[in-house]
């Protein structure tokens, strides 16, 4: 589980970056002069950084706590197929 959980969230940061230099390139001849370009490419820029440090904390978070999160995820399953199978 914490490794599709790793997998999905770096898929995100991927999908994410991708998004954003697509819609920077699309747009590009849309800004009105240069200053206006260099303060959109600062915004998507800041937008990218943060995301992609608070994935990454998030992912740091996760492996500290990966016995506890999962732990009580596994024991809610083995409960539910149980009750399931009575």
């Amino acid at each position: 589980m914490h490794r599709r959980d790793v997998t999905v969230a770096w898929a995100f940061v991927l999908g994410l970056w991708f998004a954003v230099i697509f819609v920077a390139i699309a747009t590009w001849s849309l800004a009105p002069n240069g200053t206006a370009r260099v303060l959109l490419l600062c915004g998507g820029s800041i937008v990218l950084l943060f995301n992609t440090a608070a994935i990454m904390a998030m992912l740091r978070h996760y492996r500290e706590d990966r016995d506890f999160m999962y732990g009580l995820d596994i024991q809610f399953l083995d409960a539910a197929r149980a009750a399931k199978g009575r």
